[in-house]
C-alpha cells in the first residue's frame, strides 16, 4: 500500500513516516511538508528507502487532492486550521484521511465522505484516539458504567525538569496554549459541570492523582466529557466523569493568574506598535525556552479510571500507559503516541480492516483487540488493574 503524509516532517508527522516505512504491508510513504527535510526524519536505524518527498502547498485543495490521488490513504498532520480543506481534498480524490484533532469542524461532511465511498477519521491520536478507544471498550464491558473519568498529558522526566514550569515541548507550541484557554463540560454526582476557559485553571477545578512510579500529578479539566458519555451511550447511568490533561504540580498555579491578566488574549494590546497581543508575547517569549535536548527524555501518561455494575458486582478499572522518548531513533513520546496511532488507522482502513465510510469515530469504529495489539507490537502497553469494591 502507498500511504501520504500530510506535514510529514513535523514533530508528529515524522513519527507517522517512521512507522509507516518499518511496516511490511507498506511499500511506499509520501511524505508532504512546506519543506521537506529528508536528512532530519531519523537519527538511526532510518527505513528511507520507502520515503518520497514532496514540497505540499496546504492551502492548495487541487495539490493535495492530486497528493492524494496517489495513495491508498492519507494522514493529515498539519495545523488544525487545514483540516477542513484537507477532508474536501481527500472527498474530492475519492482517497480515506487520518487526523488527530477533534471531529466537532467536520462532521457536517459525513455525507459527502459516505458518498465518495471514504473514510474520514478524526480523534485518532493520543487524546483524542487512544484514550476513546480504550473509554468505548469499558463502555462495552460494564453492564451499567457510573464513573468514566480520562486522565492523560506530556511531560518531561523529571531530569528534565530544569524550568519553572516543569514543562517541554513535545508538540504544537499554539496548540499547547490553545489548550489552556479551552472550557470543559464534566458530570458530577450526576450533574452537568460547566467550566469556561477562564476559570479553566481555577483552583477549586483542579485535583492531584497518584501515578504510578512517578507520583503526583496535577489534573487540569480539558474537554467535554458529556459528549464522549452520550456518544457512547452511558450518558444516562455515568454519574462522575470528566476529561484532564496531566501535568507535574504547580501549572495551574502558573496559567491561572497570567489569564486573568490578558496574558493569553488575542486581542492587540493598545499603545503597542504593529498589532501584537498578550497571546503573542507567550508564544514567542516561552516557545524558544522550552525544547528538548537530544539527551533528554518526554514522557507521556494516560490514566483511565472506570466505575461500574457488572456481573452484579461493584468494579473500578484503572489503566495505566506510559512511553518514554526514543533516544536511538529520537522519536519523543508524544510524536510515537501520536504517530503511531495515525498510522495504525491508516493501514486498518487501507487494507479494509475498518471499511466503514463516513465520518468515523475512535469509540464506534475502530475494533479494540486489533488496536490494542498493534500497539503492543510497537512498545507501547496498556496495563489494566480490577478491584471488586461491592
Amino acid at each position: 500500500m502507498r500511504v501520504l503524509v500530510l506535514g510529514g516532517c513535523g514533530i508528529q508527522g515524522r513519527a507517522a513516516v517512521y512507522d509507516l516505512a518499518k511496516s511490511p504491508a507498506v511499500s511506499e510513504v509520501l511524505c508532504a511538508d512546506a519543506r521537506p527535510v529528508e536528512m532530519l526524519l531519523f537519527k538511526n536505524d532510518p527505513p528511507a528507502n520507502k520515503v518520497r518527498f514532496e514540497a505540499l502547498d496546504a492551502s492548495d485543495e487541487t495539490q493535495l487532492a492530486g497528493l492524494m490521488g496517489r495513495a491508498d490513504a492519507a494522514i493529515d498532520l498539519l495545523p488544525r486550521q487545514f483540516m477542513p480543506v484537507v477532508c474536501q481534498a481527500a472527498i474530492a480524490a475519492g482517497v480515506s484521511v487520518v487526523n488527530t484533532n477533534y471531529a466537532y469542524d467536520i462532521a457536517h461532511l459525513d455525507a459527502a465522505a459516505r458518498q465518495a465511498g471514504i473514510a474520514i477519521a478524526p480523534e485518532c491520536g493520543l487524546d483524542p484516539g487512544i484514550d476513546l478507544v480504550l473509554c468505548a471498550e469499558m463502555a462495552r464491558r460494564f453492564d451499567r458504567l457510573e464513573v468514566m473519568n480520562a486522565y492523560c498529558g506530556g511531560i518531561p522526566e523529571p531530569a528534565a525538569c530544569d524550568n519553572p514550569l516543569n514543562y517541554k515541548i513535545s508538540w504544537n507550541w499554539e496548540g499547547v496554549l490553545a489548550s489552556t484557554m479551552r472550557p470543559a463540560r464534566q458530570i458530577k454526582a450526576g450533574h452537568v459541570i460547566e467550566i469556561t476557559a477562564a476559570d479553566q485553571h481555577a483552583r477549586r477545578h483542579i485535583h492531584t492523582v497518584e501515578f504510578p512510579g512517578l507520583g503526583t500529578l496535577e489534573a487540569i479539566p480539558n474537554g467535554d466529557a458529556l459528549f464522549f458519555a452520550r456518544q457512547m451511550g452511558v450518558d444516562e447511568t455515568i454519574r462522575q466523569a470528566g476529561r484532564y490533561s496531566l501535568r507535574w504540580p504547580g501549572w495551574s498555579a502558573f496559567w491561572h493568574p497570567l489569564k486573568m491578566l490578558g496574558f493569553l488574549d488575542q486581542s492587540p494590546i493598545s499603545d503597542l506598535p504593529g498589532k501584537v497581543s498578550g497571546y503573542d508575547v507567550m508564544h514567542r517569549l516561552l516557545a524558544p525556552q522550552l525544547h528538548y535536548r537530544d539527551d533528554e527524555k518526554d514522557l507521556v501518561v494516560m490514566l483511565n479510571v472506570f466505575e461500574g455494575q457488572q456481573a452484579q458486582r461493584t468494579i473500578r478499572v484503572t489503566t495505566t500507559l506510559r512511553i518514554e522518548r526514543d533516544l536511538d531513533s529520537g522519536l519523543l513520546a508524544m510524536s510515537q503516541a501520536v504517530g503511531f496511532t495515525a498510522s495504525i488507522v491508516a493501514q486498518m482502513i487501507a487494507t479494509k480492516q475498518i471499511d466503514a465510510t463516513g465520518v468515523l469515530s475512535p469509540t464506534r469504529d475502530i475494533s479494540y483487540q486489533a488496536f490494542v495489539d498493534a500497539l503492543d507490537q510497537r512498545g507501547i502497553r496498556i496495563d489494566h488493574t480490577e478491584q471488586v469494591l461491592a
